[in-house]
């Protein structure tokens, strides 16, 4: 039995009923097999031991009083998985679906991602089981107050620097940084995410969505082609979908689609994407909505939005949200590239789908990498007490997912699996860590 399967078989022995982490630690073991048997002393040093156990798990109660004067008890969660390039770097994520399994296969992922930017920042990943929808300001403000409490002690601007994921916008990052700057007494880039009049960093609303398009039309552009004149169905509502519709649109794209949690929109002419920016954004309202400002759209109750015809499909809402039958369908109705928005969000059965059928298929730790590489172009710009314009960090993202996807594509040639982006993205990432890991000795 090979090295990499020995340590999947103790990672699923030690992890039980911890599905999407073994998904994702599956996933990254299996396609770095050929660069682990070339380096027969990762081995010796237990590396991949090293590098699937978490540097540190932490857990923590979040108690907090509703408007109606009742205490309500959450559940928190940081897990800083690898600190070998960098500080720990990963946004938390408030959600009902928040437990320890989805925040180690976040933190997971964390590490390859932050490796593929080039910069130095390590792996972690955080959150909580609170739902933000429905909640008032001052709900929002209470419990993320009593969260930073804990979690105050665990981070730093040279230890660990979080950001903010689903659930966890500018609104949450701002409440919690003024309980963390209130606690310490230190105003310090410890997150990011921050608001423009305090410290927060031009482009880095739009970054993920940005540098999903950036990536996909290098992706494009190597096997010549372009976004120009396609039809693109995108998943999710949120900063991600918007802003990588908006792109897209930019680069001569026609944007059909949009998800939310109740259903999904179709809009054969071309989404309003200002209206659906001010209706979730502002307004905080359901896509079923879209139908009164345009009724010759169509909107479907629950999951469907990949039966939608597309050249290019970027999943941008959650994690398994596109399975194997979609990915069939995507296949079948034409699509000739997938470019992952969201975390983890194609199951393993459907990348192989993708893959078999010759689908370019760009990676969530290579394709959504452009919010984590802006939110360190945020501490850039904290440490150095400057801000940046808007072109020039958008210059920078640009430069970032151009270097992802040239990194990823060679790693993929190099070790004979050319095409194939997602063993090029695993590869590039571990490989840079794990160089990282060997020489700083067995810590």
């Amino acid at each position: 039995m090979s090295y990499v399967q020995n340590v999947l078989n103790g990672l699923i022995a030690k992890n039980q009923g911890q599905s999407e982490f073994i998904q994702a630690a599956t996933e990254v073991l299996t396609t770095i097999e050929p660069c682990v048997a070339a380096n027969p002393a990762y081995e010796k040093a237990a590396l991949l031991e090293r590098l699937v156990e978490p540097e540190r798990q932490i857990m923590f109660r979040v108690p907090w009083i509703d408007d109606k004067g009742n205490v309500q008890v959450n559940r928190g969660f940081r897990v800083q998985f690898n600190s070998a390039i960098g500080p720990y770097k990963g946004g938390l994520r408030f959600h009902p679906s928040v437990n320890l399994s989805i925040i180690k296969f976040l933190g997971f992922e964390q590490i390859f991602k932050n490796s593929l930017t080039t910069l130095p920042i390590g792996g972690g990943k955080g959150g909580a089981d609170f739902d933000p929808k429905g909640k008032s300001d001052n709900e929002v403000m209470r419990f993320c107050q009593s969260f930073m409490t804990e979690l105050y002690r665990h981070i730093g601007a040279d230890t660990d620097v979080p950001a903010g994921d689903i659930g966890v916008g500018g609104r949450e990052v701002a409440y919690m940084y003024g309980q963390y700057k209130r606690i310490t007494g230190l105003y310090e880039g410890v997150l990011t995410g921050k608001g423009l009049t305090f410290g927060g960093s031009l482009v880095r609303t739009e970054a993920t969505g940005y540098g999903l398009v950036y990536l996909v039309e290098e992706m494009l552009k190597a096997a010549g082609d372009s976004f120009e004149g396609k039809t693109v169905v995108i998943s999710g509502a949120g900063n991600v979908a918007v802003y990588a519709a908006y792109k897209a649109t930019q680069l001569g794209a026609k944007v059909v689609s949009f998800s939310d949690s109740t259903g999904y929109i179709y809009d054969k002419d071309g989404v309003d994407i200002p209206y659906v920016e001010d209706l979730k954004f502002n307004k905080r309202g359901r896509l079923s909505e879209y139908k009164n400002h345009k009724p010759s759209a169509e909107y479907h109750d629950g999951k469907g939005v990949w039966n939608i015809p597309c050249d290019i499909a970027l999943p941008c809402a959650t994690q398994n949200e596109l399975n194997e039958a979609d990915a069939k369908t995507l296949v079948a109705n034409g699509c000739k590239a997938v470019g992952e928005g969201a975390n983890m969000p194609s199951t393993l059965e459907a990348i192989d789908v993708f893959l078999k059928n010759g689908v370019l298929f760009a990676p969530a730790k290579a394709a959504n990498a452009g919010g984590v590489a802006t939110s360190a172009l945020e501490m850039s710009q904290n440490s150095a007490r400057l801000s940046w314009t808007f072109d020039e960090v958008d210059a920078k993202l640009h430069g970032i997912m151009v270097s992802i996807y040239n990194n990823m594509a060679s790693a993929a040639k190099e070790y004979g699996v050319e095409g194939n982006f997602v063993a090029g993205a695993n590869i590039a990432g571990f490989l840079k860590v794990a160089e990282a890991m060997m020489a700083q000795g067995i810590v």
